[in-house]
């Protein structure tokens, strides 16, 4: 089965396997079916680790006088043949009025079981299709993007704890992420990284300053310790890795 070329569907309850029906064009109703309301994952990235299944919520309306079968939303590249291979749920129809129905749909993504490939972290651009009986059907640009990502993670620990008020604490920590291809978590270096502080009783963390992480992903600053509090390290991510924040380490300030 080739990974770009195949996909597979589960529509109403029924696993069924098939492959691409054209090319995408641009624009929508080239095949007699018009797809709008496209929404993947709320718009936001879809972040992705190196075990367990991400589930991601998708939803399209389809308006088509065609009997149809196996309508979805994937992600694709330069062409329709460059699909992230996954698998997909879709719903029954929601009658909207005639001809006119809502589908919810939901992409399983999980490197354990899909080979995937740490170059496809990124961009991607959302299709629509459906096939129709008898044969035929319909694959349309629907003119969105979407990034997946992979998955960061961070580590924390301040000392000494407890501290004397105004003396000067080491917070150290390392930032890693998700190697598809190994299905390991792998130091991640050069990401500058916040370091952030909440004060006991409060809720809110604020940034004191930035820190670059060395080439093997490790973090390591000086601060002066002025009252209780607990310090995290945070990374805000890039176009192919994911945001994250390390657990919270709390430092008793005598």
């Amino acid at each position: 089965m080739g990974k770009q070329l195949w996909r597979v569907v589960v529509a109403g309850g029924a696993a069924v396997v098939f492959t691409a029906v054209a090319a995408v064009p641009a624009g929508a109703a080239e095949g007699g079916v018009s797809f709008t309301r496209v929404q993947v994952n709320g718009g936001k990235p879809i972040v992705i680790g190196v075990s367990g299944e991400v589930a991601v919520p998708a939803s399209f309306r389809m308006a088509t006088t065609h009997a149809w079968k196996w309508p979805a939303v994937f992600l694709y590249r330069g062409g329709v043949d460059d699909r992230l291979w996954h698998a997909v749920e879709t719903s029954d129809c929601i009658d909207v009025s005639s001809g006119v129905c809502d589908i919810n749909e939901t992409m399983y993504f999980d490197p354990s079981v899909w080979d995937m490939r740490n170059s496809e972290a990124g961009a991607w651009k959302v299709g629509a299709e459906v096939h129709f009986e008898g044969g035929g059907g319909d694959t349309d640009d629907e003119g969105l993007t979407v990034y997946v990502k992979r998955n960061s993670r961070l580590t924390v620990n301040a000392s000494p704890e407890p501290v004397s008020k105004d003396r000067t604490i080491t917070v150290t920590g390392k930032v890693t992420r998700a190697n598809w291809e190994t299905r390991k978590y792998a130091s991640y270096g050069g990401r500058l990284v916040s370091l952030q502080f909440k004060p006991a009783g409060t809720t809110s963390y604020t940034t004191v300053k930035k820190v670059y992480a060395n080439g093997s992903g490790d973090l390591r600053t000086t601060v002066k310790a002025s009252k209780t509090g607990t310090w995290r390290w945070v990374y805000y991510g890039n176009t192919t890795t994911g945001q994250s924040a390390s657990p919270g380490d709390n430092v008793v300030v005598k």
